[in-house]
């Protein structure tokens, strides 16, 4: 087994110190004064943070069900969860004082290697895992941008917060021109200021975000940005990009729960037609989705976070419910994402693709359906 991650040193005092020893030395007063949105939010994907619920409360006339009067809401029948900050507080805690995972040696493809796969691919539809929930879409010749995460940390305030251990497909500046980005959501594991910052040309590249997003990314200095509800329909040049429902929630701190829509896409250019669920539980719609949006030639579909402190329902698919997820929505090729990059939750960090291919293969899918990818590698879409 060979691991890769970069160590990172901080000084107190003049005398250099480690991560841990860092937060170790700060302690609780830095955690929980984070927690309280005294210097900013933590809030990446976590199974231990609070869910959205979905309490029955009176529907807004006109609109739809899951618009509320403060934001938005979950569909009918997903799972409510009451907000636990000490069980977050202590996932944090055991984040920082475990051992970093041992990453097999063939999970990070490297950079010089990335980058030469990708362009040995040539000029087709391709796919490159950028790692967790982070892809590299290439459709009729435009390059989209699926939830560009690429930096070390998922928080604001490093290193306070989850800290990724398997280094990003590529850097930012290795990437190829982006003539599309798509958010899914605003957790920091999905939503990276760190890396929308660093992309050049901001202001010609066109922005796909949920509903009351805009404003963050505008501020970034992208100048075209459209906001979708669920089921909207944006299309641009070739690319036709609808949003999907999905079972999640929205916050960077503790005070804007819910202020900001989640959703899931269906991404095609006429020919290949790609659903990106971003985060999601599952939930049984995903059969009418499937009636109403499905076929898909590619799914890229959540399997880790899903293993919480609490015996409460996570809305993070686990493998087994990923695969029925993309049954239920007809998708032909399954891609795992949501792995293999962040601690996140208390199953072992490689567990997951190993459910998911168990399950995947007892519900039918052949080898060459499931797509297990390593950080970096491309594949070319047929």
């Amino acid at each position: 087994m060979k691991k890769h991650f970069s160590r990172q040193d901080y000084r107190i005092i003049g005398g250099p110190v480690s991560r841990r020893q860092f937060i170790r030395l700060t302690g609780w007063v830095g955690l929980v004064g984070a927690a309280k949105g005294l210097t900013g939010g933590l809030i990446s994907c976590s199974s231990n943070v609070s869910q959205a619920g979905t309490a029955e409360t009176e529907v807004l006339p006109g609109r739809p069900y899951h618009h509320t009067a403060d934001g938005f809401r979950n569909p009918p029948g997903s799972p409510a969860h009451k907000h636990d900050l000490t069980a977050w507080i202590n996932h944090i805690w055991r984040e920082i004082g475990r051992d970093k995972p041992e990453v097999p040696s063939d999970h990070f493809l490297g950079h010089s290697a990335a980058e030469k796969a990708l362009l040995e691919t040539g000029s087709g539809n391709r796919l490159t895992w950028l790692g967790h929930s982070s892809f590299l879409l290439r459709l009729s010749g435009r390059n989209i941008l699926l939830d560009p995460f690429l930096s070390d940390y998922a928080t604001s305030i490093p290193p306070f917060g989850p800290k990724r251990y398997t280094p990003a497909g590529l850097p930012v500046e290795k990437l190829p021109g982006v003539d599309l980005l798509i958010i899914s959501h605003n957790h920091y594991d999905h939503l990276d200021r760190t890396t929308l910052e660093a992309l050049p040309n901001k202001d010609r590249i066109p922005v796909i975000v949920p509903l009351k997003l805009k404003k963050f990314i505008t501020e970034l200095g992208f100048r075209d940005v459209t906001e979708l509800d669920w089921h909207d329909t944006k299309k641009t040049g070739p690319i036709t990009v609808t949003a999907i429902p999905a079972v999640h929630f929205s916050s960077r701190s503790l005070f804007d729960r819910n202020e900001t829509l989640w959703t899931g896409y269906s991404i095609s250019d006429g020919h290949t037609k790609v659903y990106f669920s971003g985060d999601t539980g599952y939930h049984s719609f995903f059969k009418d989705l499937g009636r109403r949006y499905g076929p898909f030639d590619l799914g890229l579909v959540p399997i880790g976070a899903y293993k919480r402190a609490s015996n409460l329902k996570s809305t993070h698919t686990t493998p087994e419910e990923a695969v029925r997820l993309g049954r239920d929505l007809g998708v032909k090729t399954l891609v795992p994402m949501h792995w293999g990059t962040l601690v996140l939750s208390y199953e072992p960090p490689f567990e997951p693709p190993v459910r998911f291919l168990k399950a995947g293969l007892a519900s039918g899918f052949s080898e060459g359906r499931l797509w297990k990818m390593a950080v970096g590698e491309t594949r070319v879409l047929g």
